[in-house]
């Protein structure tokens, strides 16, 4: 994503192997990793970390535009607060979805719900129609920033990664 977006509060720009300490306070949180879709193990330290990072800023410029990953930065101190993604959902990989994870302590102020719309924003000024996102059943957060997000409930499946989640879909109507 060449220039990074901006809200308010928050820059979504490319992911960079420098960022793996960041990084590290979200994906090796097991506050965070255990409602990862796919089931994603919790990184194990910032060496690791790195290596997650490294493949991800290798596959960007290879995958299906929208998609990609991205860094969610704060602009008052420049720290790495989260990532986002959008991604083809298996099984057919037809349907794009929108995914936010946060270090665990800056949840509850609204980044999620800001970067995510900025980019939803971004991702249909490329010409996508709509998007989803997958939630577990039990994690309220997820679900209650996707309805933040006007994202319209569609129901539950075991569709998507071999696991039972509430599934919402946005489209530019939507917004």
């Amino acid at each position: 994503m060449t220039p990074p977006l901006r809200t308010e509060r928050l820059i979504i720009r490319d992911w960079s192997s420098t960022d793996s300490e960041e990084a590290y306070a979200v994906y090796g949180s097991p506050e965070v990793s255990r409602w990862l879709t796919p089931s994603m193990r919790t990184v194990g330290d910032a060496a690791a970390m790195r290596s997650v990072l490294e493949a991800w800023v290798e596959a960007q410029p290879n995958l299906i535009p929208p998609a990609g990953r991205w860094a969610v930065v704060r602009q008052e101190d420049d720290a790495v607060i989260g990532g986002l993604s959008l991604r083809l959902l298996p099984p057919f990989e037809e349907d794009f979805e929108l995914n936010w994870q946060l270090r665990p302590d800056t949840w509850g102020n609204g980044y999620a719900t800001e970067a995510s719309k900025a980019l939803i924003r971004w991702a249909f000024d490329q010409g996508l129609e709509e998007m989803f996102a997958v939630a577990r059943p039990n994690n309220h957060r997820a679900i209650a920033t996707a309805r933040r997000l006007g994202m319209e409930w569609v129901g539950e499946t075991d569709k998507y990664y071999d696991l039972r989640l509430q599934v919402f879909r946005c489209r530019p109507s939507d917004l």
